[in-house]
């Protein structure tokens, strides 16, 4: 399972632990610890990218003692505790990295036993940095339940007992031989399409045969550690090393408020937050390997923290996100949006100096890394070949946002068979190929994303005066609708953002069907003078797209207006049937200039 990986073993404390290394040993060592009831291939997706085709990192896998092919202690009472876990830790550094602190990762159990790594005095100068990823530190939660014991609550007490709920697995792991005999028996049977039908772990090479040994073992983690440190949880257990907390949103068995405070216990401190289950080492192994690199780096460096200080910066910081329609309005302000929160973005516009001129802002604002591509996102097979070279130079996208977009005011029928083409080949078919090429490597990769596609409050309320553009924005309503309800079981959010009058330049490049070229001046000027007297920035429109995305939202109506009228199309069909009868100044949305 850990293709090219040396093997070798490390004796310790009675027991032989089963060493993997992967990478250049002269690279900076990173060192994996896996959770109950795994072994140390939960960690071979992420280890692969992290040893990478360069040999970015030197690389170190190990089987907790009892697990895997490391051998177990006896007798398994007592043999298990945080004391002579720690030693172990200190045999595998020492026999991988000596006389070179190793940076610490560690998963539920792994983060764990960890936490204690970091924290004791006799690992000081052994630990470069920390990163936490489903697993408190013991000390912590001890201090965390007491704290809210003494002084309660009703939202402290709401937090103990839903952390209590999420528990129950932690009560039976304590009950004699049960735990042993299920494990042993159906559980351990059973345990592999449970990962895959619960926690959406792909594949089928996952968990090993050694399971149901590996479980019956684990248990000991448990009864050797749990409540005795939460009776008496250490004071001095605070963090000698920068950490980086992995938060996955929908984990099963801990709860994001665990760590409430953790700052007084950490004096480095970095937060990430990620829209999955608890076992992200297999089903978010790109992004899991990207914030741990970039930590990793940053911390060679003699940097800890990431320069990305945005809002959603825990959430957005390294991942990939495409934005069309980038180089001026709603497009232009959510790529520095998200440039903001430490995505790395590639801003796409069919005018080339202003996607250039994007990115290059999105470099200074935080983007790890930042790209420009001129492309005309109506051209299907010049989207092809973006797709494909976004695929190949830059990865996979996490979030794509369909913006690009043209506007076009006239009644009916002064619209020509080329008009509907034009606005139908953007702003849809832009829409369609967006999604149907992005969207599609983001399933097959099989670790989430999202995608936003810019609709407009023109989607759901008619008039008379934009037939071709209401159209197309009705269309890209219902097409995000059913995509989301398609993608709902792939980890894939789908939002389509409708807003209302918003200041950008697309007064100056809106197209008025069935005047000549001066009157058609003459009705940009007046609708640019309405736009700004209204008054509402793109910024805000960037602002709810991120906020869409961190929700997953699936319709999120932006400006009064655009709410108004979202309520009014759903409770007063004959108020709505009377407003399509107003001519508007342009339109009543602003999609972004076209790319």
């Amino acid at each position: 399972m850990l293709k090219g990986a040396r093997e070798r073993w490390v004796r310790t404390g009675g027991v032989e632990l089963r060493v993997a290394e992967l990478g250049d040993v002269g690279r900076p060592t990173v060192v994996l610890v896996h959770g109950y009831p795994d072994s140390k291939e939960v960690w071979a997706p992420v280890a692969e990218r992290l040893a990478g085709r360069s040999g970015r990192f030197h690389v170190v896998l190990y089987d907790v003692r009892g697990h895997g092919r490391s051998t177990a202690p006896r007798p398994l009472r007592g043999g298990f505790t945080l004391d002579k876990l720690t030693d172990d830790f200190l045999a595998v550094a020492d026999a991988v990295s000596p006389g070179r602190p190793v940076h610490l990762v560690g998963h539920d159990w792994g983060s764990v036993q960890s936490w204690e790594f970091v924290s004791v005095r006799r690992t000081e100068g052994r630990i470069a940095s920390f990163t936490s990823v489903s697993g408190p530190s013991l000390d912590h939660f001890g201090h965390w339940i007491a704290g809210r014991v003494r002084r309660p609550t009703p939202r402290r007490v709401g937090q103990l007992l839903g952390q209590g709920a999420k528990s129950w697995y932690v009560y039976l792991l304590h009950m004699p031989r049960l735990p042993e005999l299920a494990w042993r028996g159906p559980l351990g049977r059973r345990w592999p399409d449970i990962l895959r039908r619960v926690e959406k772990v792909p594949g089928d090479d996952y968990p090993t045969s050694s399971l149901p040994r590996d479980a019956a073992h684990g248990t000991w983690l448990y009864r050797d550690n749990v409540r005795a440190r939460l009776r008496r949880p250490r004071a001095d257990a605070r963090a000698h090393a920068p950490v980086q907390l992995i938060t996955p949103l929908d984990d099963a068995f801990l709860s994001e408020c665990l760590y409430d405070g953790l700052e007084q216990w950490v004096p480095e401190l970095v937060r990430r937050t990620l829209p999955a289950g608890h076992w992200v080492p297999r089903t978010r192994p790109d992004q899991l390997a990207a914030w741990i690199s970039e930590f990793v780096t940053a911390t060679e460096d003699g940097r800890p923290r990431p320069a990305a200080t945005g809002r959603y910066a825990d959430r957005f910081a390294g991942q990939l996100v495409l934005v069309t329609g980038a180089g001026s309005g709603i497009g232009r302000a959510t790529a520095y949006a998200f440039a903001g929160a430490g995505a790395r973005v590639v801003a796409v516009d069919r005018n080339a100096e202003a996607a250039a001129r994007t990115a290059e802002q999105s470099r200074l604002l935080g983007a790890p890394a930042a790209w420009a591509e001129a492309v005309d996102v109506s051209d299907e097979q010049a989207m092809e070949k973006l797709a494909e070279k976004v695929d190949a130079e830059y990865g996979v996208v996490d979030v794509l946002v369909n913006n690009a977009g043209i506007g076009l005011s006239g009644s009916f029928f002064d619209h020509t068979p080329e008009d509907w083409r034009n606005v139908l080949d953007v702003n849809l078919w832009g829409v369609i190929h967006g999604c149907r090429l992005f969207g599609r490597r983001m399933a097959e990769r099989g670790q989430g994303g999202h995608i936003v596609n810019t609709a407009s409050a023109a989607a759901y309320q008619p008039s008379k005066a934009l037939p071709a553009y209401s159209t197309s924005k009705a269309a890209v309503l219902m097409l995000s609708e059913c995509l989301r309800a398609e993608l709902a079981g792939q980890g894939i959010g789908v939002t389509a953002v409708c807003p209302g009058f918003v200041e950008t330049a697309i007064t100056s490049t809106a197209h008025f069907a069935g005047v000549d070229a001066e009157e058609e001046k003459r009705r940009r000027r007046r609708a640019a003078r309405l736009y700004g007297r209204r008054g509402y920035p793109p910024e805000k429109v960037a602002d709810a797209i991120l906020r869409a995305v961190v929700r997953d939202e699936a319709v999120v109506a932006v400006t009064p207006e655009a709410r108004l009228l979202r309520v009014v199309s759903r409770f007063s069909p004959r108020t709505r049937h009377r407003l399509a009868r107003v001519k508007p100044p342009l339109g009543t949305a602003d999609p972004g200039q076209h790319a």
